[in-house]
């Protein structure tokens, strides 16, 4: 019977695979990941400007890095903190969220870091992790550290476009990682990293008056959910840390697969960003930087419209 059972596991797990890879050939055909850059130190905060230049930061160093196209790494700046998560704004300058230092804002051509916000009311951030850009140029953040499963007090803020008045969209988050905007501006797309999930919450300039928190999608593998991305048609994105893997949903919130990085490489994704014809993807136990050739593009984000 033990046989039996083998033989009939062996015989389904390949056609699963295969039914998985069908879902995502017309994303990425075979998905294959290559190596592109070899940068060190614990990378994040994988974001491409508007020349098609990819930027990254090293949370370890504290530098913020743009990678040329030949997948060579030139330190452009230094956050003097924690860099986890970065965006670019229409005027330019590259905002990151630092760990310890809140929101900074640098700018590329001179590497000078200005800070934007670090406190709320009285008291100081805990530790800012990822963040995006609304159409308005206000800004979603999350704010993770010290919640965890069994201590759900993360954060999620929002500061407006003219700095003024920092929100609280979410206090209640089991570390509160990626953060996206849906395509429609309607949802903020919070990675729950404790929970393995992907949560939606109703953006402050949310449309649709019914709507309403939920879970988007569920994550497999690692401990869970990093950085996010959308493509073009709605397809959401998921870095898997410690699962060596991007896991990607249909707009419907359903598991169409894993982008699985190559046998042997690092598993601690952390973040993804699309550029052109690629979709970058950052492993930070080896601090190298992949991609695959994408059949998409990714979703234009605020300094690309």
């Amino acid at each position: 019977m033990r046989r039996a059972v083998l033989w009939g596991w062996l015989a389904v797990a390949p056609a699963a695979a295969a039914t998985e890879q069908s879902h995502l050939d017309a994303l990425c055909g075979e998905c294959r990941v290559e190596r592109f850059a070899e940068c060190g130190g614990f990378l994040e905060g994988a974001t491409v400007a508007r020349d098609g230049t990819l930027w990254v930061v090293d949370l370890l160093s504290g530098n913020v890095l743009s990678v040329d196209g030949r997948g060579s790494c030139a330190a452009r700046a230094n956050t003097g903190g924690q860099p986890n998560g970065a965006k670019f704004h229409r005027d330019g300058r590259l905002f990151v969220a630092d760990k310890l230092r809140g929101i900074v804002a640098v700018d590329p051509a001179s590497g000078d870091v200005t800070p934007i916000v670090d406190m709320h009311r009285a008291e100081r951030l805990r530790g800012t992790n990822d963040l995006v850009f609304d159409d308005e140029g206000g800004l979603y953040f999350t704010e993770p550290y010290g919640s965890g499963a069994l201590n759900p007090n993360g954060r999620v803020f929002y500061l407006p476009a003219d700095g003024s008045g920092l929100r609280v969209l979410e206090d209640s988050m089991a570390f509160p990682n990626g953060v996206v905007l849906s395509p429609d501006g309607n949802s903020v797309l919070v990675g729950e990293y404790a929970r393995k999930r992907v949560v939606s919450i109703p953006s402050l300039g949310a449309a649709d008056p019914f709507a309403t928190t939920y879970v988007y999608g569920r994550t497999e593998g690692g401990i869970g959910p990093d950085g996010l991305a959308f493509d073009e048609h709605g397809n959401l994105y998921a870095a898997i840390f410690q699962g060596g893997a991007v896991q990607v949903f249909d707009p419907a919130g359903y598991a169409l697969g894993r982008i699985p990085l190559p046998e042997g490489a690092g598993t601690f994704v952390t973040n993804l960003a699309f550029g052109g014809e690629w979709l970058y993807i950052t492993e930070a136990s080896e601090g190298v930087v992949w991609r695959v050739r994408m059949r998409v593009r990714g979703l234009p984000l605020f300094h690309q419209k």
